[in-house]
């Protein structure tokens, strides 16, 4: 549990942090006259966490080389890629059966060794891999970015001011906002829409137009389980198929989109506190 940037796979942990919140009986099989033995250590799977109860990232994995300098141990680790991140809520949450019930092993830099099952812990917690689809490439595990939002809507610049109404009511709360005309990250433009969906937290869809790509974006989001915002010009932009969901109606001039933003910010508000 230290505030370290665990994805560069060097960080460096004091020595007098070790061995905290870890029983007596279990500290003395992996030290020797008050010398940790690294060996031993290095051979466990690990729980790389950032302090903290919330949305922090936890890694799965494993310590790959780990010597002494000085007063520090420094350490060369990496994460397993079968086991997708984890979250400290989702860790606190479980913490009785980690062996973490203090609240403080959560906010206090240390390495601690427990005697518990990880990987039993992670069959029972990690969502099971997904049937992928052939059309487009998907990760087997998904990779929710908690502060990422999208906005799916027509290529065209006179959503422009739209977008950025949408922006706005984002970073209100947090949230970065994209578009998947942003963003160059594969050979093909479906991959990077879908590979955005996948990692927002919550994706709105402008259905004005009735454009084909969003209804197509919109329906992608919804079988991810994303939280999906609707969004049109005119009440007859929403298809029959989604007439039964809740819609937010804007007109596109600086009222209007003014609106559109408060009553936004005030969704994502709602769906960020759950």
């Amino acid at each position: 549990m230290f505030n370290a940037d665990w994805p560069s796979g060097r960080v460096t942990v004091p020595i007098g942090r070790m061995f905290e919140y870890t029983e007596a009986h279990i500290a003395e099989l992996f030290r020797l006259n008050n010398t940790p033995l690294l060996d031993k250590l290095t051979a466990l799977p690990c729980l790389f966490c950032e302090e903290g109860t919330g949305d922090e990232s936890a890694y799965v994995g494993q310590i790959n080389r780990a010597r002494i300098v000085g007063g520090e141990v420094s350490l060369e680790v990496s994460f397993d890629p079968d086991v997708p991140p984890l979250t400290n809520s989702l860790l606190y949450d479980s913490r009785a059966e980690l062996d973490m019930p203090r609240d403080f092993e959560f906010s206090r830099n240390h390495w601690a060794v427990k005697e518990v099952d990880l990987y039993r812990f992670l069959l029972r917690q990690v969502r099971p891999r997904r049937q992928r689809p052939t059309v487009f490439p998907l990760a087997e595990h998904e990779n929710l970015d908690p502060h990422l939002a999208s906005a799916m809507m027509p290529f065209d610049a006179a959503f422009n001011p739209v977008f950025d109404a949408i922006r706005n009511a984002a970073q209100g709360v947090g949230l970065r906002c994209r578009r998947a005309d942003d963003i160059w990250e594969n050979a093909s433009i479906i991959q990077d829409v879908v590979s955005l969906i996948d990692r927002s937290r919550i994706v709105i869809c402008d259905c004005s137009g009735r454009n084909p790509n969003v209804f197509y974006e919109a329906g992608i989001a919804h079988t991810l389980g994303r939280e999906v915002i609707l969004i049109a010009q005119s009440d007859h932009d929403i298809p029959f198929d989604l007439r039964h969901l809740r819609y937010v109606r804007y007109l596109n001039n600086d009222q209007g989109r003014a609106e559109l933003s408060a009553t936004l910010l005030a969704r994502m508000q709602t769906i960020i506190g759950h």
